[in-house]
C-alpha cells in the first residue's frame, strides 16, 4: 500500500510532469571560448531551446555535480533532445558580485553533466546553469521544486568534511539487473522501456566501473547489494561476474550479496549461488581493520525479505565477538519502518518486521556497526532507525536506470562523508534521462531523494583504521 503522503506527491507530480521552463539569460561572460563560426550552434540557437531537469546531484566538501537536459520543440510541438554547450556560473552567497563562469564546455550535448571543482568547504554558493544562453530550470517535480532545495533557491552549500586523514573510499551500488530486457516494469501496471540498439544494464554497469577507477573518484573497494542479475540465470550470473572480475577480485576489491532477482525457483539450479555465494549465507570481509558483512535477505518466493534463524545466529556471534570493530553491513532489502511505509510496494516489499527488529537488537549491542546499506527500492533514502541506535540505514539508487549511479563513502579518521554520483558516460546520461519518464513520469520524485539523503557527513571515531595505503 502506498503511503498517503507519497501518493499525494506522486499525483501532484503527474499533473505537472514533463513541463519545463525556458529562461533567457545574458550572453556568457567567456563567449570568446566558443568558435567564431559554429553552424551547429547557429542552428540550435535558432530553435526554441528549453533547458530543464536541473538537479544538484552531488555536493561534497570541495565540489558539486549539476545535471540538466536541453530540448527543442518540433513542428508538432513535442520536445526532442538538442545539443548545446554547458556552462555553470558561481559566486559566494555572502557576496554581492554576479556569478561568474566557473565551468564551461564547448562540446555540445543534450545531456549536461557539470562537475564544479575547487570550492571551499562549508560555504554557500549562488549558482546558475546555462546552455546556449538559456538558463536551466528544475523539472516540475516536488523533489527539486520544494522550498529550500538547492534547485529552488539557486544556492548550494558545500559540506564540511570530517576531521583527520582520508583513510578509504568505498562505493555502494545495487540493482544492476544484468540481462534485463525492459526497464520500469511494475506488477504489470506499466510498460517497460527498451533500448533500441544496446543492452542498457551492460553499459550502465560499465559506466559505473569506469567512473570508479578515475582519479577523481579513487575508489578502493566496491559493494554490490543485490539484484545483480535480472532473473539469476547461468548466463546472467556468469556475465555479471565476468564484468566485475575485469574490475577487481571478489572478496578483496569488490563484495556482493544476493537480491530477490538473483533467485531461481527452488526446483532449479542456484546459478547465482554457484557463481557467488550459496543461499542464506552470511559473508564477512576485512579491509584495513574495517569489517564488511553481507547478508542474504532474500526469500525463495516473493519480493520481500527475511533473515533465517541460522544467519541471524551467525551474525550475532560475529558482532558479539568484536562489538566495537567498525562495521558496515549490506543486504538487499531495506530494514526500517520508515522504509516500509514510504516505498510504493509497502511493508511487504522490505525486510519482515521480526528480522528488522532482530537486526536493531543486535546493532544495539554492537556499537561498531555504523552503516547498513540496502537497495531494492531503486531510490536514494536515508532512513530513521526504529530505535535509538547509532546506525545509518541508507538506500542507494539503482545502477541500471535513473538516477543511474552509486554512492561513495569516504572514511576519515573522524567520520565519513556520503555522496551520490550519477555516471558520466554519454550513453549512461542519455539512458538515465530517458528513464526519468518511467511510471508516468513519477520516477524522479521516488528515486532521486533529497540533497541530504544523497550528501551528508557523520562524525565518528575511525582513528584505529588503517588507510588504503597502510
Amino acid at each position: 500500500m502506498l503511503e498517503p503522503r507519497l501518493r499525494t506527491m506522486w499525483l501532484a507530480n503527474a499533473a505537472t510532469a514533463g513541463a519545463a521552463v525556458a529562461v533567457r539569460a545574458p550572453r556568457p561572460l567567456f563567449a570568446a571560448q566558443r568558435p567564431l563560426f559554429d553552424p551547429q550552434a547557429r542552428r540550435a540557437q535558432g530553435e526554441d531551446v528549453v533547458a530543464s531537469d536541473l538537479e544538484v546531484v552531488t555536493v561534497t566538501d570541495h565540489s558539486a555535480v549539476i545535471t540538466w537536459t536541453t530540448r527543442a520543440r518540433t513542428r508538432g510541438g513535442r520536445l526532442r533532445p538538442v545539443p548545446a554547450d554547458t556552462e555553470v556560473r558561481i559566486a559566494p552567497a555572502d557576496g554581492r558580485s554576479a556569478p561568474r563562469t566557473w565551468h564551461f564546455e564547448g562540446r555540445r550535448t543534450a545531456y549536461h553533466y557539470a562537475e564544479i571543482r575547487d570550492l571551499e568547504p562549508g560555504r554557500a554558493y549562488r549558482f546558475e546553469a546555462y546552455s546556449d544562453g538559456r538558463r536551466a530550470a528544475p523539472a516540475r517535480t516536488l523533489v527539486t521544486r520544494r522550498s529550500g532545495t538547492p534547485e529552488s533557491t539557486g544556492i548550494l552549500t558545500t559540506l564540511t568534511p570530517p576531521p583527520g586523514r582520508l583513510l578509504r573510499t568505498l562505493a555502494l551500488t545495487n540493482d544492476l539487473h544484468y540481462g534485463e530486457p525492459a526497464s520500469g516494469l511494475f506488477a504489470g501496471l506499466f510498460e517497460g522501456l527498451r533500448h533500441s540498439t544496446d543492452e542498457y544494464p551492460e553499459f550502465m554497469l560499465q559506466a559505473v566501473l569506469e567512473d570508479l577507477r578515475l582519479p577523481d573518484r579513487a575508489v578502493d573497494q566496491l559493494v554490490v547489494a543485490g539484484d545483480m542479475t535480472d532473473s539469476g540465470t547461468a548466463e546472467q550470473s556468469r556475465g555479471v561476474r565476468a564484468r566485475l572480475d575485469d574490475w577487481g577480485t571478489l572478496g578483496r576489491d569488490y563484495f556482493a550479496c544476493r537480491g530477490n532477482h538473483d533467485i531461481r525457483p527452488p526446483e532449479e539450479t542456484d546459478h547465482w549461488g554457484e557463481v557467488f555465494h550459496a543461499r542464506d549465507r552470511l559473508v564477512e570481509y576485512f579491509v584495513g581493520g574495517l569489517r564488511l558483512i553481507g547478508l542474504d535477505t532474500t526469500r525463495v518466493r516473493g519480493a520481500g525479505g527475511t533473515l533465517a534463524a541460522p544467519q541471524l545466529a551467525h551474525l550475532r556471534e560475529l558482532l558479539r565477538g568484536e562489538p566495537d570493530r567498525p562495521t558496515l553491513v549490506f543486504g538487499h532489502h531495506p530494514v526500517t519502518r520508515h522504509a516500509a511505509v514510504s516505498n510504493p510496494g509497502g511493508p511487504g516489499f522490505v525486510l519482515d518486521r521480526f528480522s528488522a527488529a532482530s537486526l536493531h537488537g543486535l546493532y544495539a549491542h554492537a556499537p561498531g556497526v555504523f552503516l547498513h546499506h540496502s537497495g531494492h527500492t531503486h531510490r536514494n533514502r536515508l532512513s530513521r532507525p526504529d530505535s535509538g541506535i547509532g546506525v545509518e540505514f541508507l538506500e542507494v539508487g539503482a545502477v541500471k536506470e535513473y538516477p543511474g549511479g552509486y554512492s561513495l563513502v569516504r572514511i576519515y579518521e573522524g567520520g565519513y562523508m556520503v555522496n551520490f554520483y550519477k555516471t558520466r558516460s554519454e550513453a549512461a546520461r542519455r539512458w538515465s534521462t530517458r528513464t526519468r519518464s518511467q511510471y508516468l513520469g513519477l520516477h524522479p520524485d521516488h528515486a532521486l531523494g533529497s540533497c541530504v539523503d544523497r550528501n551528508h557527513v557523520v562524525l565518528r571515531d575511525f582513528s584505529g583504521l588503517r588507510g588504503s595505503n597502510g
